[in-house]
């Protein structure tokens, strides 16, 4: 088992449930299309509270992660949200 290699594995499951919880938000709850929400969420300042909501995925994929016993990726995960995190606050600043 090759440590680096499944720290990026986890945290590329991360960024994809990011993207998916992302989009699964705005299909579910938005009566836009996705290109227009995105849009108006821009317009309005609202990018970082869309990318939260769509990080609520990864605590699937992170506590699924712990439960089969894969750290790593657990970790990949972990910094994959921390990463989201990063983008919201910049979001956020400017």
């Amino acid at each position: 088992m090759n440590p680096k290699k499944e720290i990026a594995i986890g945290f590329i499951v991360g960024i994809i449930a990011n993207i998916l919880g992302v989009l699964a938000y705005i299909l579910l709850f938005s009566d836009l299309g996705i290109a227009e929400t995105y849009a108006a969420a821009v317009e309005e300042d609202h990018v970082g509270s869309l990318l939260a909501l769509g990080a609520i995925l990864n605590l699937v994929a992170f506590f699924g992660f712990l439960r089969l016993r894969r750290d790593y990726r657990a970790r990949g995960v972990l910094m994959a949200t921390v990463l989201t995190a990063l983008i919201i606050l910049y979001y956020k600043i400017s």
